[in-house]
């Protein structure tokens, strides 16, 4: 199977960190035509990248209409938030049988990320990395069915606390995912669900706030900012070359 094309892994990329940081509000319109000048490709290669994020509960992509960045409503939130709290029991359940003190030091070492996040003031990016802390912990429950649902869940979730999220609705995160490493390196299963439970119930309660979402800057301005920090890993691809016919 031949490997993706690079401009869809960038275009791909910046999207979604984007959305997960916030940077592009749910609600938002992603027009193929500027996408597609912006990145350097074709409409047929756009569609391609919207359908991976619509895959993922990222964008809401509608035949015969603009793609959205998608908007959950509250009874979906909520709907979400119970999914996933049950979930997150059964990955606790599944780490403590296999772990290993590997696991503690790569959940430890995204901690410090949140951490150094939190103390730069930077509550976007802060929340994207709370999330792969808990892809992370789904990884290694060694169950990749598990880790797919997980990686959706999430992802809503971000969605949600954009929508909903109070400021800073953050805070206290990196605290609570240390605690949870804690209940982990502990053995104790019981312990470690109450504990992971109460998180992801608190975790519900900062991020549905109702609250109306902030305005979000030009699509153009955004994709300039994500995908020339990530295409700045391979200089040889320029994001600005002539569209080929496919």
């Amino acid at each position: 199977m031949s490997r993706p094309s690079p401009r869809i892994e960038i275009a791909h990329e910046a999207l979604k960190r984007a959305i997960l940081e916030q940077a592009l509000q749910p609600g938002t319109k992603l027009p193929e035509d500027e996408i597609g000048a912006h990145f350097g490709m074709s409409r047929t290669l756009v569609r391609a990248v919207l359908g991976r994020l619509q895959a993922e509960g990222l964008v809401d992509a509608r035949p015969k209409r603009t793609a959205t960045v998608a908007q959950p409503s509250l009874t979906e939130a909520r709907d979400v938030f119970e999914v996933r709290r049950a979930l997150e029991a059964e990955v606790v359940r599944l780490v403590i049988k296999r772990w290993e003190p590997a696991f503690g030091a790569q959940l430890e070492g995204l901690v410090r990320e949140e951490d150094a996040a939190r103390e730069r003031d930077l509550p976007a990016v802060w929340g994207r990395l709370a999330g792969e802390f808990h892809i992370t912990l789904a990884r290694l429950s060694g169950n990749a069915v598990l880790v797919r649902y997980m990686e959706e869940l999430v992802t809503r979730c971000s969605l949600i606390l954009a929508v909903y999220g109070r400021p800073h609705a953050h805070d206290g995160g990196v605290n609570e995912h240390a605690e949870i490493i804690a209940a982990l390196r502990a053995g104790d299963a019981g312990q470690a669900v109450a504990i992971m439970d109460h998180h992801m119930e608190v975790v519900e309660r900062r991020a549905i706030a109702e609250e109306t979402p902030a305005e979000t800057p030009a699509l153009g301005d955004v994709l300039a900012r994500y995908a020339g920090a990530i295409a700045a890993k391979d200089a040889a691809i320029p994001l600005k070359a002539p569209v080929r016919a496919k």
